[in-house]
């Protein structure tokens, strides 16, 4: 059993101030329990009608991890972390079929017939009403599981880099979703154990980029 599975968890601010992107990993391999906790973290995130319109790839094969790397600007932390998880976003997620989506909410009581059947109607109307936003809207539902990710890693001992320099079409290549044209790569993040300590760069005053009503008003905290 890997070491970091003893020891006690980050709660939720402490991994949220701690957390840096780490651009040198060593080359531990991740548990196979403890990747296992990341993906049920990840995917625990909230998304649009709960579709989970996102599709994670978790680039672990070393031929892989090198062409992923290729197509990101032969940037290393593809190279060393031992898994990538690539965050794909399918912007007609709602035209598929749901029906896992419904009886997994009927299961849990979050949700009754009525909701259900609320949600078959209210579900393609809003894709349709969204017209060529689907594909910004999918994205952003990926963004919000990757940070979810990213947290999540952070509070177990693991490092992480969000990622947004990689050429689209030749990651989709990678992942074998070259065909899938509507296919959107949201953003790639490395997961492993940090190979070197990264200070805290710091934050700008509150009332540099923090207003109350109006973009005019600063919040003064």
């Amino acid at each position: 059993m890997s070491t970091i599975t003893k020891t006690q968890p980050l709660d939720v601010p402490k991994a949220i101030v701690q957390r840096r992107s780490i651009k040198a990993f060593k080359t531990d391999p991740i548990a196979p329990e403890l990747l296992k906790q990341l993906v049920e973290l990840t995917v625990a995130a909230p998304s649009s009608f709960n579709m989970q319109g996102w599709r994670i790839v978790l680039v672990q094969d070393e031929t892989q991890k090198a062409a992923l790397s290729a197509a990101s600007w032969n940037q290393k932390q593809i190279i060393e972390a031992p898994v990538t998880f690539v965050f794909a976003a399918d912007p007609n997620a709602g035209e598929d079929d749901l029906t896992a989506v419904y009886e997994k909410a009927l299961q849990t009581g979050a949700w009754n017939e009525g909701t259900v059947n609320y949600f078959k109607t209210a579900i393609p109307q809003f894709q349709a009403g969204l017209g060529d936003k689907r594909r910004e809207y999918a994205i952003k539902d990926a963004i919000i599981a990757a940070t979810h990710l990213v947290l999540a890693a952070e509070s177990l001992g693991l490092s992480t880099c969000f990622m947004n320099g990689w050429i689209e079409e030749k990651v989709k290549e990678v992942i074998g979703a070259a065909d899938e044209s509507d296919l959107a790569i949201a953003v790639l993040v490395p997961v492993g154990y940090a190979a070197e300590p990264r200070l805290d760069p710091g934050r700008l005053p509150l009332s540099y980029n923090v207003f109350v009503d109006k973009i005019d008003t600063p919040y003064q905290g």
